[in-house]
């Protein structure tokens, strides 16, 4: 069975949060999980609806798959390179601030 898949790579969200919104749409059917991304109040959600908007496209163009019939088959997050930060603190010392980074991705086929 053909699969397509999308990758986001090096996202600027912490892969904790873009689980959240992964587990979310993963089985679902297309349409309903554009549908779940559109009405969920986290700001991985419109990274996540893009994202399978190309895995819908990819979908379309290159295996000739129907839109009608797609499932999101797999959807999980893995962690990226992680930005090291500093920040000042009391009495000359600084304490670090990491700001992560996910690898993401999608893959949808047919039911």
């Amino acid at each position: 069975m053909p699969e397509a898949k999308a990758h986001a790579n090096f996202v600027r969200i912490a892969p904790r949060k873009a689980q959240l919104v992964a587990d979310l749409i993963r089985g679902k059917q297309v349409g309903e999980a554009i549908a779940i991304l559109r009405h969920t109040p986290k700001s991985a959600s419109p990274i996540l609806e893009k994202l399978l908007n190309s895995a819908i496209a990819n979908a379309e163009h290159n295996y000739q798959l129907d839109v009608n019939k797609l499932v999101i088959t797999q959807a999980f997050v893995n962690q990226g390179p992680t930005m090291k930060r500093f920040r000042p603190r009391a009495m000359g010392r600084a304490s670090r601030i990491n700001k992560r980074t996910s690898h993401i991705t999608l893959v949808v086929s047919e039911k």
